[in-house]
């Protein structure tokens, strides 16, 4: 039985070794990844160091520079080996440092979520390793892409930690042994494989630094010279930055590799001395292994970073936002609850709200279908802001982008619905359904066809659970056109068909009876309507029903569901009701007869997104097929 003193072998999991095959054996075009991905590591271990000394000093080494270190005997001017014996490569960090258990956790495994997805994108062809293998969180193992053997010698940062060392051939096993190391942090031992001793050479590993990692926060030297600019981006003239140099900086901060949405760079003196480098991501959901899991932006003062996720800065419904902000008003030593109840943090806050608000208005006044992107992204966090954020909705609704029965596919504002509403009309029309092809062929449009007016279409789910909450904008009322007692104003007269009653007033009596019998309990009552035109039949709201959008939502999210009871309307003119009427009146025992009726109410139910199980209406459908098909 080993003790944790000893040399113990370990087996790695089916996934790493499939992995560690493929990154061994796989020329990838830029093999040069792997040492992004080890200052990657480091900088994260330095980070964790820098947050555990701003509450703990009984550290080992309190006064190590936080840094990176790079050194090879071509580097150093150390002498090298002769002949054929292999280069060697040695990275370092006075990092948090790992103990011998963390070090068979962090390096002998990895999450089965992480490795399996990669693995799967990359045998599908889907990515491109060279860009994506850290977002897998499989970044280090990219070493044996350019490593015949690796030794990772770490000493934690805790008192009474013994150092220990992980050595790793990139076969099936690894070995964790005990070793010599006196200063806290992780040292990385590469044994470069022959045709990669170009990674041994101080100009290679410059190049490599420049292009991937010259924004790290931390200094990286090659030797003894400093490799990384690690200029603070967000403290430069926007003039001088490149938008190059944005789009490494976003990388390294979120390694999101797609290009944000939106840069918002600025800095202010008055009210408050703020420097702000801000970007809106192209995307909502964040990868699960991604760089920056939570909400939050990187707080400095006087470019010294004090809290890594800073979330008073912004509201929630901005936390999609990414970026740092510093400000030489905040002290060094602000502590977490002065942060959050200083005056000052209100006002950093109060601008920050309003350039990012600024800088999506102008995406949307410019670039409709950029905005629209982005709509399709967020709009659910909005719509989320009005749910939980009362004093979210001034800022909120110019942001709101809704298709219309009049856009034609476009999204529009509500602005430009109100500024194109008619004279005469008082409120803002909306119908609720689930998606814009069903809410374009509702009954519930016909009579707003029939006076050219607009009617917003409400298609996402959270749409139904704001509803009661949006009463007003811009002193217009908003209305569900499902509402029966909603009043319209009149049809012009020039464009007013001439209604000819074509179901005799008896016959007509008679169906809604029928409809009435066959329904039952599962509508308030059957009527006649008063505004259809193109459509047989509707259901519509009894007057202030507070439970229609409930059950709507309760179908959404797969809650207990109840098909609301509503109020059915007739078209008494429509074709189809004429002659359900007249069967009626001459054969009124023809199975046909209920059948229609059914159909009409479930097909009702299907356009307002309210039918618990379409399916259900197959075989009904498939009889009344036959029936037809029968009376040819």
């Amino acid at each position: 039985m080993t003790t944790p003193t000893d040399s113990s072998t370990y087996t790695f999991k089916a996934e790493v070794k499939q992995l560690l095959y493929i990154l061994a054996h796989s020329l990838y075009k830029e093999r040069d990844i792997f040492l992004r991905e080890l200052i990657s590591n480091a900088s994260d271990a330095l980070t964790r160091m820098h947050f555990e000394m701003l509450t703990n000093r009984a550290v080992r080494e309190p006064d190590a520079e936080l840094a990176i270190h790079i050194e090879s005997p071509a580097v150093t001017g150390a002498p090298e080996a002769t002949g054929d014996a292999p280069k060697k490569l040695v990275i370092k960090d006075s990092g948090i440092g790992m103990t011998r258990a963390e070090l068979a956790q962090n390096l002998g495994t990895i999450a089965q979520s992480g490795a399996r997805e990669f693995l799967e994108q990359v045998g599908a062809g889907k990515l491109d390793p060279s860009d994506m293998i850290g977002q897998f969180g499989v970044g280090f193992y990219a070493v044996f892409m350019v490593a015949d053997e690796v030794r990772v010698v770490s000493r934690s940062y805790l008192l009474d930690a013994e150092p220990a060392a992980w050595i790793s051939n990139g076969g099936e096993q690894f070995r964790i042994e005990p070793a010599e190391k006196t200063d806290r942090g992780t040292e990385i031992h590469i044994t470069l494989k022959k045709d990669a001793d170009e990674f041994a050479q101080a100009w290679k590993l410059k190049q490599v630094i420049k292009k991937h990692s010259d924004f790290v926060r931390f200094p990286i030297y090659v030797g003894t010279e400093r490799a990384n600019q690690q200029a603070s981006l967000w403290r430069k003239n926007p003039s001088e930055v490149k938008a190059e140099d944005y789009k490494h900086f976003y990388q390294q901060l979120t390694l999101d590799f797609q290009e944000p949405l939106a840069t918002i760079h600025f800095s202010a003196d008055v009210p408050v001395n703020i420097r702000a480098l801000l970007f809106i991501p192209a995307q909502r959901e964040k990868h699960i292994l991604a760089a920056r899991k939570e909400p939050g932006l990187l707080l400095y003062s006087h470019n010294v970073l004090i809290q890594e996720y800073c979330t008073d800065l912004l509201p929630k419904w901005l936390g999609l936002v990414d970026g740092v902000v510093d400000s030489e008003d905040l002290p060094l030593n602000v502590s977490r609850e002065t942060v959050q109840n200083n005056r000052l943090m209100q006002q950093l806050a109060k601008v920050l709200r309003g350039r990012v608000l600024r800088e999506l208005k102008r995406i949307a006044e410019n670039d409709a279908e950029k905005y629209a992107k982005f709509w399709d992204e967020f709009g659910r966090t909005f719509r989320e802001a009005i749910a939980t954020d009362p004093e979210a909705k001034e800022d909120v609704l110019p942001l709101f982008r809704y298709g219309s029965s009049t856009s034609d596919g476009k999204l529009i504002s509500l602005d430009g619905y109100i500024q194109r509403m008619q004279p005469d009309q008082q409120d803002i029309y909306f119908v609720l359904g689930d998606d814009a092809k069903s809410v374009a062929h509702s009954p519930h449009l016909d009579p707003f066809k029939a006076r050219a007016l607009e009617v917003l279409y409400w298609v996402d789910p959270l749409d139904a659970l704001i509803a009661p909450l949006l009463t007003e904008d811009q002193g217009k009322k908003f209305r569900n056109i499902d509402d029966a007692e909603l009043e319209l104003p009149e049809e012009k007269q020039e464009d007013k068909a001439e209604e000819e009653t074509t179901t005799p007033e008896f016959d007509f009596n008679v169906l809604l009876g029928r409809f009435t019998q066959v329904l039952g309990e599962r509508v308030l009552d059957v009527r006649p309507s008063r505004v259809l035109k193109d459509s047989p039949v509707r259901l519509v709201s009894p007057k202030d029903d507070k439970d229609r959008e409930r059950e709507r939502l309760n179908r959404y999210f797969d809650k207990e569901y109840k098909v609301p009871k509503k109020i059915m309307e007739l078209n008494r003119n429509h074709p189809l009701i004429a002659n359900l009427a007249r069967t009626l009146h001459d054969k009124p025992g023809a199975e046909l007869i209920d059948l229609t009726i059914e159909q009409l109410y479930d097909s009702a139910l299907v356009q307002e997104g309210l039918h618990p199980n379409p399916v259900e209406m197959l075989p009904r459908i498939q009889k009344l097929m036959e029936l037809a098909v029968e009376q040819e």
